[in-house]
């Protein structure tokens, strides 16, 4: 990380196309078209999380579900290649936050969880992307529980508060 701020992971680095230094990039972010514009600079990481060295996007554009991106000063093939699933990363603080009632993944542990009433279920103790969808583990008074993040358990997010409002299941944390 350059300069100290935190960054997010924003893309995935799939491998070169054509011969114009172009790279075909899988957006990791549901806002790749404010994240993926000239003059942006983004730093690569490898799959674990290791800075590799900070790239500009030149130019960029849609294709299809991902985005072809052009990093000033990058036209070697064979380096661009190197670059196969590294990811690309940019500093939180250029990115625009979440909106109301969204929440970043990491930021989820130790939330507060609170029934309809107000009334305390527990702390979210850690966060899994399973096949079926993502699903927070939640430390109860009596035993760990998961329940989906899905709108029908996770009614609202509060991002300043870190409490979320959830409907729990019948038997579930009995």
């Amino acid at each position: 990380m350059t300069g100290g701020s935190r960054h997010l992971v924003v893309g995935r680095l799939r491998k070169p196309h054509g011969l114009k230094g172009e790279y075909s990039v899988f957006p990791l972010t549901d806002r790749p078209d404010d994240v993926f514009v000239a003059g942006r600079k983004l730093e690569r990481w490898d799959l674990g999380g290791a800075a590799l060295g900070e790239v500009e996007i030149e130019r960029a554009k849609g294709y299809h579900r991902e985005w072809l991106v052009k990093f000033r000063g990058v036209e070697d093939r064979v380096a661009l290649d190197q670059w196969r699933g590294q990811f690309l990363a940019a500093a939180m603080d250029e990115l625009a936050p979440p909106e109301e009632g969204e929440v970043y993944l990491h930021e989820l542990a130790g939330f507060s969880v609170r029934d309809g009433n107000g009334a305390p279920v527990g702390l979210v103790t850690g966060v899994f992307e399973l096949p079926q969808g993502l699903m927070i583990e939640v430390q109860g008074p009596k035993k760990e529980f998961l329940l989906p993040f899905r709108k029908e358990f996770v009614t609202a997010v509060d991002r300043t508060e870190r409490r979320l409002s959830v409907v729990v299941p019948d038997g579930l944390v009995e």
